[in-house]
């Protein structure tokens, strides 16, 4: 196909920017968001709900006497093992993701991994009664079902992200994890307090299974199946995308060629460092506000929640600047993912290690939230990293990045609860430490060795499709790619 200057390109709709609904691209951002959103109140409500589970509660007895006993009477250690029970799901369907979702349609298994943890999500409160293996199960099969989500939406994007919009879609999409964790945070907290802490898993789950009519309804596998979509937008998305409409996909991944990819390797770091100080708040800030900070259970879950109302926020300011550098020919595309991600892993280490020396509790939430949000910088680079790389692997390289990432979630939980056994403030600032050392590691590889170009791996592999080849991926490809310039 003749090469196209992908900025000078329009999609023919007279419409202004911000009337999403005259875009089905847009309106597939808005459902996608919705969806990280409707996974992730499901993701994290038990960080707020265990807390309500195991506080002590007051019994008033006919004869007037008074007593206390708590719902689950669970360690520090073993809420830790609770909340990553999640992650040992999680981490067994990253790569199966990107690859089902080339198959079968990434818009179908999205939708089937958020509905499915929605039922799940209502089955919860019973599994807890059940005893504690029953809620491990239900948590490590939601794990599996929200696995693929990553990865099978980057699979999305590579069929309807024109490049010149990818990072501020990518990054709206994405907002939808920290909406809804500023949801589930606050609202969680309330439920517990004025219904209980089983009804904080019956209004999400419900809300999961309404998304998902709407999502099935709607969403399609791309611009080519969607009936609803322009003409001049369906081929402005195609040509882009360097795509033809009808045109067959025969991908094959090259395994031996990915995992030798400096390239690679920089982003799986970067992913997993990232997510070690993000999971590490996401399960136990509500837990470090209860007892280092000596809040309540519902001032917990407000203020669990700034940190995700600023990286929402930040996330789509972010996203737009990414974009903007790069089309105005400001930036390279290298050179986005590098300073974005790699000042932010900086921002992030300052302000932790400042948060844990300092230990009160209004400057110590003030350098979480700006910890936090500068994350979103984190995520143009990194996140997005995987579609510049190869956007035709980018479901499987999101996969293996995210199966890395995803033993920090395993990790960091349990790891919080041996070193928190005391609750003492000296324990937990070694949390922030630990999340601090971890964001430098990434700073460095990921400066040394990021890259923001088309791998020669994946122009080989794309070639390779293109004329039929049905030999399997080896030392051809692999030869290839060592002489790519990361």
């Amino acid at each position: 196909m003749k090469s196209v200057d992908v900025n000078k390109l329009s999609d023919g709709i007279e419409a202004p920017l911000w009337m999403f609904w005259k875009r089905r691209r847009y309106v597939v951002v808005l459902m996608a968001f919705l969806g990280f959103l409707n996974a992730y109140t499901m993701r994290v409500n038990l960080s707020v709900a265990i807390v309500a589970m195991t506080a002590n509660r007051t019994i008033l007895h006919e004869n007037g006497t008074v007593s206390y006993e708590k719902h689950f009477d669970w360690s520090s250690s073993v809420q830790g093992h609770v909340l990553s029970s999640f992650f040992y799901g999680y981490i067994l369907t990253q790569i199966p993701g990107g690859y089902i979702s080339n198959r079968f349609g990434a818009n179908n298994v999205f939708g089937v991994g958020v509905g499915t943890t929605a039922i799940l999500t209502l089955l919860t409160p019973t599994a807890a009664y059940a005893g504690i293996g029953w809620l491990f199960a239900v948590r490590v099969l939601e794990g599996m079902f929200q696995g693929v989500s990553f990865p099978c939406m980057h699979v999305l994007w590579s069929r309807w992200a024109p490049p010149s919009e990818r990072s501020r879609m990518v990054m709206f999409s994405f907002a939808g994890v920290f909406a809804g964790t500023i949801i589930a945070m606050p609202m969680s907290g309330v439920l517990a307090e004025t219904l209980s802490w089983e009804s904080i898993f019956y209004v999400f789950g419900t809300v999961g299974c309404v998304w998902y009519i709407g999502w099935w309804l709607i969403v399609k596998r791309s611009p080519e199946e969607d009936t609803l979509i322009s003409f001049k937008e369906k081929e402005f998305i195609l040509q882009s995308l360097g795509r033809v409409e009808g045109e067959q996909e025969n991908i094959r991944h090259p395994w031996r060629a990915i995992f030798t990819s400096k390239a690679v390797f920089a982003l799986i770091v970067a992913n997993f460092c990232e997510n070690w100080g993000f999971y590490t708040l996401l399960t136990q800030l509500p837990t470090f506000l209860k007892d280092t900070m000596h809040f309540e259970v519902q001032t917990t879950g407000f203020i669990a929640a700034l940190p995700y109302f600023a990286m929402g926020l930040t996330l789509a300011v972010a996203g737009y600047l990414a974009d903007w550098f790069q089309n105005k020919g400001i930036l390279t595309t290298t050179q986005v993912r590098r300073y974005f991600n790699c000042s932010a892993f900086v921002m992030q280490t300052v302000f932790m290690v400042v948060g844990a020396i300092i230990l009160e509790p209004v400057a110590t939430v003030a350098c979480i939230v700006v910890a936090v949000s500068m994350g979103a910088f984190a995520w143009c680079g990194y996140a997005v990293n995987h579609l510049d790389l190869s956007p035709k692997s980018a479901g499987v390289l999101m996969g293996i990045s995210n199966s890395f990432a995803t033993i920090a979630g395993v990790l960091s939980p349990i790891v919080t609860g041996y070193v928190t056994a005391n609750k003492t403030d000296d324990e937990w600032r070694m949390v922030f430490y630990i999340a601090a050392g971890c964001y430098m590691v990434g700073f460095f590889v990921y400066w040394i060795w990021a890259s923001g170009e088309l791998q020669s791996w994946s122009i080989e592999m794309q070639e390779r499709s293109k004329q039929g080849d049905n030999a399997k991926d080896g030392q051809f490809v692999y030869d290839n790619a060592l002489r790519c310039e990361d």
